[in-house]
């Protein structure tokens, strides 16, 4: 696998991206839908992590189709399909001490819990295999199936009903639903016998006792299940009826009692302290344990908490997975390229001789910045580590110093972008170069038009990288509008180039005229102004509604003491700095002749809240002021837009709500003067729980 380029300022991201995450959804197929995969779950985690990351710095990269946003992959036709009473979720990930102990502050956060409050974590090995729920009605094993893609799994009832370690009827008083999760996997004897009776018949092997067990449980004869010796833990619930207590210990146990193995050794941990040797004695015992691990996974034992935390995405609050360390390998920089993307950033690029490391061949890497560079004293030739985990994969860790060359010198960062000469300059407290050449910069208005069609913006079918850069090349399209009028102004022009013949036109006009009507925040994104990703795009396409008014609304923003200035930088998740890129977008000459011409072209949906069942709080603006006691802002914010609320930071005319905690100050006044109704915190509780 050739290893692509990433860049940390969002900056020739978009067809890297969109190459990632088709690459994650071909892995995805081959694991859960063919159980043959091509990479190790190592290989497949830094991927996803990666990606993750990606989303994170650059959250307008992100859409509803991302694989992030999914879990595991649709169900083979081969089975009968079955829907999840309640979803089967992923884990987000950890890597170190340091992110461990930051996925437990948020939880404090979360919750608002003191300093002082422990925080009590079941710590249990992470299995390597397949993820199962079996339901049980009546004490009887009625149902089996796989996760699937975590709301669609397929019927493996039959199969499984050949693993010893599962009853088929619970004795006693139990729950008469009752849904246990857990993981099918192959002991390591039993997969090395599995493989040496396949080769004997000249047959091939699997691969790892996971891929053996997918395998085995998702035959169509049954038969074939029954010789292959499969295991089970059963240490997760889905659907009860009853509760089994009320801690993750408490389920455990109960579990146990009624002849569902649990994964040893586990332990309850109070600590960052306790956690970290858990984790470390498991690493250790990893090799002489029975079956394979990749792992640990931490949950919070109180229930009542999970229930609270909630789910995010793809994956619940409460819980994450610590995965081993991947592998570093040394290689030797050869260049370091500067990459110019679509807001000037300069993005400084490794060359590396190729290297493989933890089986994925990397032969270039990011080093960040000019800062970065010189931190790490980076210089052309030098023998360095590349690590393909952390932070950003793959990276630059270190240098080999005392490889170095005596002639290497130290490597001068650019003044001048590479692309159109005119002058790089760095922000006050930003690391980043970036060209002043603005639209004039062709590397910045070509990313420009590549965001603009892309799959989370306009998402046009057939104007792709390549697709983009010729039209740029033949002078056809200079800016997003000119897409609108290439059917009208240069059909025969079109017809006249390599490759498009009368059925691709066709099919290009009918992709570009299908988009002439798009969502608000769809062409918010499309503009693709600095810091407004998909996330903030929904979020001013919300407080807005509507096209004319942001722009109204951004030409006073001009005068920080204006309302509309205040408006902005009050609205949830947007600070001063998103301010600043919005208001500098929407009163730029060339950006508004855009917008306008756009407009034309275009009808630009207004935003709709959602209606979500009956909730009184479907569709309602809703403000936060002061300190909340019971409850973090977080959890309010979350639990106010699962019931399809809109969240904003100001007060206004159109705010319909106000929840007060203490010291609720200028905003309360504020809506007292409005006449909008004021929530105590207790008041709001009673509402929307």
């Amino acid at each position: 696998m050739n290893d692509t380029l990433f860049n940390t300022d969002q900056e020739d991201l978009k067809a890297y991206y969109t190459q990632l995450e088709k690459k994650i959804v071909y892995h995805d197929h081959l694991y859960h839908g063919e159980d043959n995969p091509e990479i190790s779950d190592a290989e497949y985690d830094l991927l996803r992590r990666e990606l993750e990351e990606l989303e994170r710095k650059h959250p307008e990269l992100k859409t509803e189709e991302s694989p992030t946003q999914k879990v595991g992959a649709r169900p083979s036709k081969g089975f009968t399909k079955i829907t999840h009473a309640i979803p089967m979720l992923s884990l987000s990930n950890v890597f170190n001490e340091e992110e461990l102990g930051e996925f437990l502050e948020r939880i404090r956060r979360f919750l608002n819990l003191s300093p002082d409050k422990k925080i009590e974590i079941i710590a249990e090995p992470k299995i390597d295999g397949l993820s199962c729920s079996l339901r049980y009605e009546q004490g009887h094993l009625v149902q089996a199936a796989t996760r699937g893609d975590g709301y669609v799994g397929e019927d493996i009832t039959d199969n499984v009903k050949t693993i010893a370690d599962i009853p088929h009827e619970i004795k006693g008083t139990i729950p008469d639903i009752l849904e246990v999760r857990g993981e099918i996997y192959m002991r390591r004897d039993e997969f090395l016998a599995l493989n040496k009776s396949l080769e004997d018949n000249d047959k091939p092997p699997f691969a790892n006792p996971r891929n053996a067990a997918a395998g085995s449980i998702r035959q169509l004869d049954v038969e074939i299940t029954k010789q292959r010796n499969l295991s089970f833990f059963g240490y997760a619930l889905g659907e009860t009826t009853e509760s089994l207590g009320e801690t993750q210990h408490d389920s455990r146990t109960q579990l146990k009692a009624w002849g569902f193995p649990q994964a040893e050794p586990s332990g309850l941990c109070s600590t960052l302290e306790d956690i970290m040797a858990l984790y470390h004695d498991l690493e250790t015992l990893r090799p002489d344990l029975p079956y394979e691990i990749d792992g640990v996974v931490y949950k919070i034992n109180r229930l009542d908490w999970q229930e609270r935390l909630g789910f995010v995405a793809r994956a619940p609050r409460w819980a994450t997975a610590h995965k081993f360390p991947a592998e570093k390998a040394v290689t030797i920089l050869h260049d370091i390229n500067i990459q110019v993307g679509r807001t000037g950033a300069l993005t400084p690029v490794a060359r590396l001789e190729p290297i493989t490391v933890g089986g994925v061949v990397v032969s270039n890497a990011t080093l960040h910045n000019a800062n970065e560079i010189e931190r790490k004293d980076v210089r052309i030739g030098d023998h360095v580590i590349i690590q393909r985990a952390g932070d950003v994969i793959p990276q630059v860790v270190e240098v080999v110093v005392e490889k170095r060359h005596t002639n290497a010198s130290p490597f001068v960062f650019p003044q001048i972008c590479p692309v159109c000469s005119s002058p790089a300059e760095r922000e006050e407290g930003s690391v980043v170069f970036r060209c002043t050449g603005g639209m004039n910069c062709e590397a910045q208005a070509v990313e420009r038009l590549k965001h603009f069609v892309s799959k989370g913006a306009f998402d046009i079918e057939g104007m792709g990288k390549k697709i983009v850069e010729q039209f740029w090349e033949k002078g056809l399209i200079k800016n997003p509008a000119d897409i609108f009028t290439l059917e009208e102004l240069h059909q025969d022009t079109l017809s006249s180039l390599e490759g498009w013949k009368e059925l691709s036109l066709q099919n290009l006009f009918r992709a570009i005229n299908d988009k002439r009507t798009i969502p608000f925040n769809r062409f918010i994104f499309g503009l693709g102004i600095r810091q407004v990703g998909d996330a903030t795009a929904k979020r001013i396409s919300s407080v807005y509604g509507d096209l004319e008014t942001l722009q109204t609304e951004m030409e006073q923003a001009i005068d920080p003491d204006s309302d509309a200035f205040n408006e902005l930088l009050n609205i949830d998740d947007i600070g001063p700095i998103v301010t600043h890129d919005l208001i500098t977008f929407f009163n730029d000459q060339r950006n508004q002749g855009i917008v306008t011409q756009l407009n034309g072209h275009l009808t630009i949906q207004s935003y709709e809240a959602p209606i979500i069942g009956d909730s009184p709080l479907a569709g309602k603006t809703i403000v936060f002021t002061g300190s909340l006691e019971k409850m973090s802002r977080a959890e309010a914010k979350a639990k106010a837009e699962s019931l399809g609320a809109k969240v904003s930071g100001s007060v206004s005319k159109k705010t319909d709500y106000v929840i007060a905690g203490t010291d609720s100050g200028s905003k309360a006044k504020k809506a007292q003067d409005l006449g909008v109704i004021i929530l105590t915190e207790s008041e709001w509780l009673e509402i929307s729980y």
